[in-house]
């Protein structure tokens, strides 16, 4: 193994490029995960046909929410610890053709159960993306460089929101015209193929494997030893905004499909729109804002924020009143600081030898969670009469819990790659 001090840096060029390929994965996996809550209802709409409710249209915006969570969680734990054995380059671009392929089959779905399969299929590679494109531009960018590359991919994936959100409003996505956006979702196999090929690896990881090519060590060393804390905080740090994002603040956009789908269909495009504006600012933010005033004193000033905005999305305004876009691109720039900092942040948790796979593990069970609260979620959903705000409000509870996680998580302001 090669000490730090001798190992190659990629050429400038090559760094953008490591750079532009893991933001433009990212942007598609926004794409993917935006696309089920503008086009859930619709999707249902169409499928069940005769059979709809909006009992059941909120159920099934649950169960193909947790799919998707669910193989997100599977797949990034899988993918990001192939990262560590195969590469991080090639691994990423596994992991864009597995969310790419699977998503333009969605244009073929006969039934709301061949729909749920494929979103969990989806959710493998887009779980996979996060951690190696991570861990890769972390590894390729001088320690100084990484708070603002950092904010570079971690606006990545609401960048994807906001342009889904642009083509939804231009192409309105109805119960008689939706397929077309599965199709669309396919298009990333093309950058998948270039950055399988192409792609420069990290020169951190190729000398952190030697000469003797050390295979990467399994899963369960993360949960042993030294380890077991900072994956277990890595764990918790992460579940905190995805719970609350896909089982609380994600209500809002079939919230406005169900109050304003009829006479305005492009509103659930625009309140998209809104979310993704704010979310990209935040996300690209929360990097910088963790860099100035420290990781611990940052995460909790978001929780605080986050639960306050929420609360209030749900409960100070509704749907098509004036104040309710102005919130909701609020409550996208606040509660989204934090994807911004968990870029910085979860690679500083992990050695080199398991960066990948600790970052996946980290993300991708907190999406377990995420899947667990989004069933939750739409259970209550039923219990609280079919009511979007009152679920709403509930689930911004769960952002609070950040103030109390954060208090155990260790100081890295100072520590290097």
């Amino acid at each position: 193994m090669l000490p730090p001090e001798s190992t190659p840096e990629l050429s400038r060029r090559a760094r953008f490029a490591v750079l532009a390929a893991a933001f433009a994965g990212l942007v598609f996996d926004g794409i993917e995960l935006g696309l089920m809550p503008v086009a859930s209802l619709s999707v249902s709409k169409s499928l069940l046909g005769d059979q709809f409710t909006d009992a059941l249209g909120g159920q099934w915006f649950a169960w193909f929410t947790a799919s998707l969570m669910l193989g997100a969680a599977v797949g990034g734990s899988l993918l990001g610890n192939l990262g560590d054995r195969i590469g991080r380059a090639r691994a990423m671009g596994v992991s864009i053709m597995f969310y790419s392929a699977f998503a333009g089959l969605g244009m073929f779905v006969r039934t709301c159960e061949e729909m749920l399969v494929l979103r969990f299929l989806v959710g493998l590679g887009v779980g996979g993306m996060w951690p190696n494109g991570v861990a890769l531009v972390a590894e390729c960018w001088p320690d100084k460089s990484r708070p603002t590359v950092s904010g570079i991919l971690g606006a990545g994936i609401n960048a994807g929101i906001l342009l889904l959100s642009q083509i939804g409003r231009v192409f309105p996505i109805t119960p008689d015209s939706w397929r077309w956006l599965f199709g669309l979702a396919a298009v990333p196999m093309v950058l998948g193929v270039i950055v399988l090929t192409s792609l420069p690896e990290s020169p951190k990881w190729l000398a952190s494997r030697g000469k003797d090519k050390h295979p990467a060590p399994p899963l369960r060393l993360l949960f042993q030893g030294k380890l077991l804390r900072p994956t277990l905080l890595g764990i918790l740090l992460a579940s905190v905004p995805l719970v609350g994002a896909w089982a609380g603040s994600k209500w809002m956009i079939p919230w406005a499909d169900h109050v304003a789908g009829i006479t305005t269909p492009g509103y659930k495009a625009t309140t998209q729109q809104w979310w993704a504006l704010g979310a990209t600012i935040g996300s690209f933010l929360g990097a910088p804002l963790a860099a100035t005033i420290g990781r611990r004193l940052s995460y909790t000033l978001i929780s605080i924020g986050a639960t306050l905005l929420t609360w209030a999305m749900f409960q100070w305004t509704a749907p098509l009143q004036p104040s309710f876009l102005p919130v909701v691109f609020a409550q996208g720039l606040v509660a989204t600081l934090f994807f911004g900092w968990l870029p910085l942040y979860l690679p500083e948790l992990f050695p080199i030898h398991v960066r990948a796979t600790g970052a996946g593990v980290s993300m991708n069970i907190g999406r377990f969670a995420t899947a667990g609260g989004v069933l939750a979620a739409g259970a209550l959903f039923t219990w609280f009469d079919n009511d979007y705000s009152a679920i709403g409000a509930a689930c911004s509870l769960i952002y609070a819990l950040g103030i109390l996680v954060i208090l155990w998580a260790p100081k890295t302001d100072s520590r290097t790659l």
